[in-house]
């Protein structure tokens, strides 16, 4: 019989995201996370997706699309959102853990 994966909700999340590459964040871990832009309905929300790739890899970069587009860095802010490089603050709407793999939404707060 196939197991059925294991989702688990996370009340721990990254201190810091920093921009490491195209579309790369590393946390303060050096774990990395691979970021996707959504709109959902004209709310801008974010997926993180920790991916693995040892740093060592990732070539640096403040590219001017990524640099844009997309704040620098992201730091947790009372344990339940994120304030930005631009002085947005994002709510997280949820942080799971399935099959060793780490995601994180997060929302822009318009009234911030």
């Amino acid at each position: 019989m196939a197991e059925l994966p294991s989702k688990v909700h996370l009340t721990s999340h990254p201190i810091c995201l920093k921009i490491r590459g195209p579309l790369m964040y590393e946390d303060e871990n050096q774990c990395t996370w691979h970021h996707f832009v959504m709109d959902q309905g004209g709310d801008l929300q974010v997926r993180l997706c920790q991916v693995n790739i040892p740093s060592g890899h990732m070539a640096l970069t403040t590219s001017p699309l990524t640099s844009s587009t997309m704040p620098s860095m992201w730091t947790l802010h009372l344990g339940k959102r994120y304030l930005d490089s631009m002085g947005w603050f994002w709510r997280i709407v949820n942080h799971v853990k399935e099959d060793d793999m780490e995601e994180m939404n997060l929302k822009l707060m318009k009234d911030s």
